[in-house]
């Protein structure tokens, strides 16, 4: 297990204002970039899924071929080297049979075990089979064939009155969840979280999209429906995040170049979904703070550039954004933070504005004067 912790440093002439922030969590920790989310710090609800939506949209879309060789670096069983099947491994029990990647791709099948095909966890009936859903290895999963056949394109859900069940537990059978009647298909308990968050990511990803574009669809247009909401929700919190997560939204975003943030920001589904989304996403415990007085913010009134000054050499690459009184940002840049930098101010019309800093692990406001 890894514990994260943050800490925050200010230095005066006169004084030194220390904050030390800390997370002690039992929960892996996942590691995006620096600052990848930083247009949704401070955010909530409808909002916060809006500026997670622009985040990670424009991502590099796969062509439906090229997913094959993908699942060899994101769907890799480290035991053994074989394909990870979350339709057949059993975490709880024996697993029935492993594939080798390529030699065992789908091809025909009649029966669990013979092959591994593409299965759209989020079926591709439900979106028209429309790009770049169709090729997003976020929902994208390597199966086996004849349980991906078997659940076709059923909604998820959890069964009553079983009609099948597979060698790893996973069933068909009419729907318990209240709010949907008719068959689902109930995967194996320790990949329901997984499935969840994946479903998350689409809700947000293609939250402009339909992907409701059938009556067993669990969406209505790019939102999930209220029932399959609370299911998974619920999914989400019994099954937590596990390494194979962490390790396949890496594996994920060094190929599309974005990632599912549920997986690195779990609390994020409240927020959005839950009765979280009264607090904003303030990832990690990163505090929202006025810059310290015994930093120099020059000149003021501003003109064509600002230079922050800190006090101390703080060694951070940061984000500095201007915004408008509305809260739009109007110029940006990263760069290295060492103890001053100087942001140029071209072309912005004469007023008030918030001058932010975002650095690894805190974001600096100030308000500033523009003439």
């Amino acid at each position: 297990m890894k514990f994260c912790t943050f800490a925050i440093q200010y230095f005066s002439m006169r004084f030194k204002i220390f904050i030390l922030l800390s997370i002690f969590s039992t929960a892996l920790c996942a590691q995006p970039p620096a600052n990848y989310y930083q247009n949704a710090y401070q955010k909530k609800g409808q909002a916060l899924r809006t500026a997670l939506y622009g985040i990670i949209k424009n991502h590099t879309a796969l062509s439906y071929s090229a997913l094959w060789d993908a699942y060899t670096t994101t769907d890799k069983r480290t035991d053994n080297g074989k394909v990870w099947d979350i339709y057949s491994d059993n975490p709880n029990g024996t697993t029935a049979y492993f594939y080798t990647f390529v030699s065992d791709q789908c091809g025909s099948y009649n029966s669990e075990g013979d092959c591994y095909n593409r299965e759209h966890s989020v079926p591709q009936s439900w979106f028209g089979e429309a790009a770049p859903m169709k090729t997003d290895l976020f929902h994208v999963y390597p199966t086996d064939g004849f349980v991906n056949g078997k659940r076709g394109n059923l909604a998820l859900g959890e069964v009553n009155n079983v009609t099948w069940t597979s060698t790893n537990g996973s069933k068909l059978g009419n729907s318990a969840v209240s709010g949907y009647s008719g068959t689902v298909f109930e995967p194996n308990d320790a990949y329901k979280g997984d499935l969840a968050r994946s479903y998350f990511y689409m809700a947000v990803c293609y939250m402009d999209k339909n992907l409701g574009q059938e009556t067993q669809s669990m969406f209505s247009g790019g939102s999930l429906k209220p029932w399959a909401l609370n299911m998974l929700i619920r999914w989400h919190n019994e099954d937590p995040v596990s390494q194979k997560e962490i390790d396949r939204n890496n594996a994920v975003y060094a190929l599309q170049h974005n990632r599912n943030p549920f997986i690195d920001f779990p609390e994020l589904v409240g927020k959005i979904w839950g009765a979280d989304s009264v607090n904003a996403f303030n990832p990690n415990g990163i505090a929202e703070l006025s810059i310290p007085s015994r930093w120099l913010i020059y000149p003021v009134p501003a003109t064509d550039r600002i230079t922050i000054s800190a006090p101390v050499e703080l060694e951070t690459e940061a984000v500095f954004q201007i915004l408008n009184i509305a809260g739009q940002t109007v110029r940006s840049e990263s760069g290295m933070f060492h103890n001053e930098y100087t942001l140029q101010l071209p072309d912005l019309t004469a007023g008030v504005y918030v001058l932010r800093v975002t650095g690894h692990d805190f974001i600096l406001n100030k308000k500033i004067i523009i003439q």
